[in-house]
């Protein structure tokens, strides 16, 4: 392929070489130069690739795509562009063929129920019998192969290769989680979504690595629906007006008010020895009963949400019914049978927002207790860990604090931090610092009607110490302890 049929859907100017040369990879990472590949200097906050553009020369590149003039050696196009990371989204778009316009594409964003929600549309699609990828927080899914992910949404060189093997997969359809750092970033620039999706939004990912203020956090999310043919929104969050300022979509809306297009009422939580889930009637043009799996009203909203979005598709509604009594997700809210008198769930919630949610959800079960089982993660704002203490010690009828990703940091100090927090509070709670230990204390010692969440880990099936990651996977060690409890009675 030659450079200009890489770039031409990009505005660019030639400073040096000619765009007829022919390009054989593309590269925004200078480890992985090779002879005949287009290099593009991405500038972020911790590292700018223009200062390996001399080098990158000296290894062969063919041509180099730069934001501001450099200096290098003779030898390799030069390529002026507004900005890098456009240009690098655009161009990979062009290189894998443009995948995204062979796919049916939806993109879901928002503060929380991203996860759960491609979740549920992969389930309700698949059962109607669509064949259909998902690329998100936990994994990314083409067919059979499961690819563990780094990002939410992948940079946009990895996007496009990851949807292109979807095509030669025989997707027909595409669910997505789209995040704010990624519409920030330019990572789906190219890509029109036939179905844009708007969870809620909230105060996160605010600081100086990622939104400088909730304004900001909004904007970007906002974008999405400049960039999708249909925008399917909460009506019931409170910055809906703000997400829709300056969309260019048809809008559709969900909730629990009769003002949404589609509408739950009725709502039921549901709870049995061992489980809980929700029951609720959908009002449209059509009516019906779901139940699902999932406990809380949070679930309502992302059921409502993956229905409204799979009413595109044409799917009746016994196949949704089917598939959302059926729909799990790891790590999220993600119940482990370990005895009939209680109930033990794995969940993902790794902050004070995620961990308050998940608490205040579990308590309209009115279980006898809950029981939380959590630590912070190393190397991250202490502040975190601070305001997690409280909410557990609030939240919770007993604490357990353990070990998260420690990472470069002493367990031990991060307990401390957690400790000062939930004193505050007056809560109960013993420190068990190995988290296999601390599992099985919660579950030896669980009572009749108690709920016990194993907070903060959720998909992940690793522990980081000191720069490696070995494995951890709660749902191995909750087995472990099991087995190693019936071999003890036997």
């Amino acid at each position: 392929m030659t450079l200009a049929q890489l770039l031409e859907k990009t505005e660019y100017e030639v400073l040096r070489g000619s765009t007829e040369t022919e390009i054989t990879q593309i590269v925004n990472d200078s480890r992985r130069l090779k002879p005949g590949c287009v290099f593009i200097c991405i500038k972020g906050a911790a590292f700018d690739g223009h200062k390996f553009a001399a080098e990158a020369v000296q290894k062969g590149a063919a041509a180099i795509i730069v934001q501001e003039k450099v200096d290098v050696p003779e030898g390799a196009a030069v390529i002026l562009v507004p900005d890098s990371r456009i240009a690098m989204a655009r161009m990979a778009c062009a290189f894998y063929g443009y995948p995204a316009s062979k796919l049916k594409m939806i993109g879901v964003t928002g503060t929380k129920g991203k996860t759960t929600t491609t979740y549920m549309v992969k389930s309700i699609l698949e059962a109607a019998g669509h064949k259909v990828g998902l690329i998100g927080t936990i994994e990314t899914l083409i067919g059979s192969t499961k690819i563990p992910s780094a990002n939410t949404t992948p940079e946009s060189l990895l996007l496009q290769e990851y949807l292109a093997r979807m095509v030669k997969a025989g997707c027909d359809a595409v669910v997505m989680e789209v995040s704010s750092q990624a519409l920030m970033l330019h990572r789906v620039e190219g890509i029109t979504f036939d179905i844009g999706v708007f969870t809620n939004i909230s105060a996160d990912h605010i600081g100086p690595a990622e939104h400088a203020s909730f304004e900001d956090y909004m904007d970007c999310k906002s974008r999405l629906f400049q960039m999708c043919r249909t925008g399917i929104f909460n009506a019931d969050d409170i910055h809906l007006g703000r997400i829709l300022e300056g969309h260019t979509c048809e809008v559709e809306t969900f909730g629990l008010n009769t003002s949404a297009d589609l509408y739950a009422d009725s709502i039921e939580l549901v709870c049995r020895p061992g489980y809980l889930g929700t029951k609720f009637w959908v009002r449209s043009d059509e009516d019906f009963e779901v139940v699902t799996d999932i406990p809380g009203k949070f679930s309502v909203y992302n059921a409502l949400c993956a229905i409204a979005v799979c009413r595109h598709f044409g799917v009746p509604k016994e196949t949704l019914q089917a598939a959302l009594l059926d729909v799990k997700v790891k790590g999220r809210v993600e119940m482990v049978k370990v005895s009939d008198d209680f109930i033990l769930m794995i969940d993902y919630a790794h902050n004070a927002m995620a961990l308050e949610s998940i608490l205040t959800t579990l308590r309209e079960y009115h279980p006898s207790r809950i029981v939380s089982v959590f630590g912070c993660g190393g190397n991250r704002d202490r502040h975190r860990r601070y305001e997690m203490g409280e909410v557990s010690g609030r939240q919770a009828d007993f604490t357990i604090l353990t070990s998260d990703n420690p990472r470069y940091e002493n367990p031990e100090a991060i307990l401390d931090d957690i400790e000062t927090g939930i004193r505050k509070t007056g809560g109960t709670y013993i420190r068990i610092t190995d988290r296999k230990e601390a599992i099985a204390y919660a579950i030896h010692n669980g009572k009749s009607g108690d709920v016990i969440v194993l907070a903060g880990k959720g998909h992940e099936d690793y522990q980081e110490i000191c720069g490696k990651k070995y494995p951890m996977d709660e749902r191995v060690l909750i087995a472990e302890i099991l087995a190693e409890d019936a071999k003890k009675e036997n």
